[in-house]
């Protein structure tokens, strides 16, 4: 191998946390930017918004995650001012006014740098919360396990199963999320454990020797036969140790999936196995779940979650020395988003229409985060956030959303 391509600092094409925080991961330009302010001995007031225009999911409506580790990033940083919506709190969007997730006052030359971590941390925590709070709707009660971190960039693995649980996940089934969340994965077997016995029945049988009791006994039935013979098999060797089956069916010969596992829970039930669960995995988005969900307990979804499109997040000088200013197709102005209920109102920070809507019990989303680069607020832990994020989806079906604006 030509040792001339080895990294010389590191084994991995990653960031150092230290990299991020110095600004190394901006875009030059950033860099240009600052030797032009230095040069001309200008560094103006500025106050940033962070919003999105659109989403790259159904609905007008999004989680914002990521505030924590941009709190974490500006941390410490004197002068420096932060508003924030809650981590977990959903935004919404319209054709005629956006809601800014995140509000910056600063020096621009201090900050311009840190433009791509900023928008890199939401960007993609707040995708992935966003598609895994659909795919949670879309199970209703059903268990939803998170299996995807195996085709994403390890590096962001604590990141993704964070997103995907404080969306409403079960459980998790990455080893290092598990330990930094404080939470344990979940799991069941993979083909290649099967394979490596040469016989489903001598697998099942060596998992259901080895693992501790507190893992259930669920076994992967689909490997070598077809769903319905393996899990007979699997019911007739364990009997009442078997908590469930696991149908990972690959799409060649999927065929009608509902039928199939139909088919199984009849077969599994006229032999005793009622109460044995039926999860499936493989290939899972939202649409699908929602037509499986009533034939079955369970669902383990990957890529569609963990690749999950990143909510294309703005970040965009609103004001500058106390003037209003902006780019054209852009609204000027420090602002703030008022909601009653999901009635939504996008005022200019301070305004006569904000202290009416104050006044009708409307409550201001836009939170002092960082003050003078002191952090001002405690985040909530993970199961915290998890279930206020529950209690937010639950609310977001039953009451009337719409966003404005009233200046």
């Amino acid at each position: 191998m030509d040792k001339h391509s080895d990294l010389k600092d590191r084994l991995f094409w990653i960031a150092k946390e230290e990299e991020i925080v110095q600004g190394k991961t901006t875009d030059v330009y950033f860099l240009y930017t600052q030797q032009v302010l230095k040069h001309t001995n200008r560094n103006p007031r500025v106050t940033i918004e962070v919003f999105a225009r659109h989403l790259p999911l159904e609905g007008n409506w999004g989680i914002v995650l990521g505030i924590y580790e941009v709190a974490k990033l500006l941390e410490g940083k004197r002068g420096v001012n932060v508003k924030a919506m809650d981590e977990g709190e959903i935004f919404q969007i319209s054709s005629t006014v956006y809601e800014p997730v995140l509000q910056i006052e600063a020096d621009y030359a201090d900050i311009a740098t840190l433009e791509n971590p900023i928008l890199g941390f939401l960007c993609s925590s707040s995708g992935i919360a966003s598609k895994a709070a659909r795919v949670r709707l879309a199970a209703g009660d059903r268990l939803l396990f998170s299996f995807g971190t195996r085709r994403a960039h390890p590096a962001l693995a604590p990141m993704i199963e964070r997103a995907i649980y404080i969306a409403g996940f079960d459980a998790v089934s990455n080893m290092l999320a598990g330990e930094l969340m404080n939470i344990k994965p979940i799991g069941t077997m993979p083909h290649a454990l099967i394979l490596a016995f040469g016989s489903q029945k001598d697998a099942w049988k060596a998992f259901d020797s080895a693992m501790p009791e507190d893992v259930k006994r669920i076994m992967l039935v689909d490997t070598l036969y077809d769903e319905k013979a393996e899990a007979i098999m699997a019911l007739e060797l364990l009997g009442s140790r078997l908590y469930g089956v696991r149908l990972d069916t690959p799409s060649s010969r999927r065929g009608n999936r509902r039928r199939i596992i139909e088919e199984v829970r009849w077969e599994l039930s006229i032999r005793g196995g009622r109460d044995v669960k039926i999860f499936v995995s493989g290939g899972l988005d939202e649409h699908e779940i929602e037509e499986l969900r009533d034939v079955v307990d369970g669902f383990g979804v990957g890529t569609s979650v963990s690749a999950a499109p990143p909510v294309d997040f703005s970040f965009k000088v609103v004001e500058v020395d106390g003037r209003a200013i902006a780019k054209r197709g852009d609204m000027a102005g420090r602002k703030q988003v008022y909601r009653l209920g999901y009635r939504d109102v996008v005022t200019l920070a301070g305004c006569e229409a904000a202290a009416r809507l104050e006044e009708q019990g409307y409550r201001a989303l836009l939170k002092d985060l960082i003050v003078d680069g002191r952090m001002v607020q405690e985040f909530k832990s993970v199961e915290m956030l998890r279930s206020d994020v529950i209690g937010r989806l639950n609310r977001l079906s039953t009451e009337e959303r719409s966003v404005t604006w009233l200046c």
